[in-house]
């Protein structure tokens, strides 16, 4: 049966708020409870997103940050700095050479 929209909604919020108190209250970088309080936030996202879809046909505008599709689009952006960079070779490869055979007229 699909969760009401509104019921994921309060659960989305509800993970956010715990999320800011456990940030608060962090005891080093790797603190178990701020790693807990982040899946949460992502699969109480994941859920609101789903209920919306299965609800309205309508989906929100974000997406979960995610270490390895942040490499993937590292990767992505570097591969049109080059692209970025064959467009501006192009253009320094253009040379004129007059028409010797056109005399100046003056």
């Amino acid at each position: 049966m699909p969760t009401d929209p509104r019921v994921a909604l309060q659960r989305f919020t509800d993970a956010l708020e715990e999320h800011l108190a456990a940030s608060r209250a962090r005891r080093g970088e790797n603190d178990p409870t701020v790693v807990e309080a982040f899946r949460r936030v992502a699969d109480t996202f994941d859920a609101y997103d789903e209920a919306l879809m299965d609800a309205f046909g309508e989906v929100t505008p974000l997406e979960i940050y995610d270490e390895d599709s942040e490499q993937d689009d590292d990767d992505l952006d570097d591969d049109d700095d080059l692209e970025d960079e064959d467009e501006d070779d192009d253009d320094d490869d253009i040379e004129f050479e007059p028409d010797e055979s056109v005399t100046p007229t003056t």
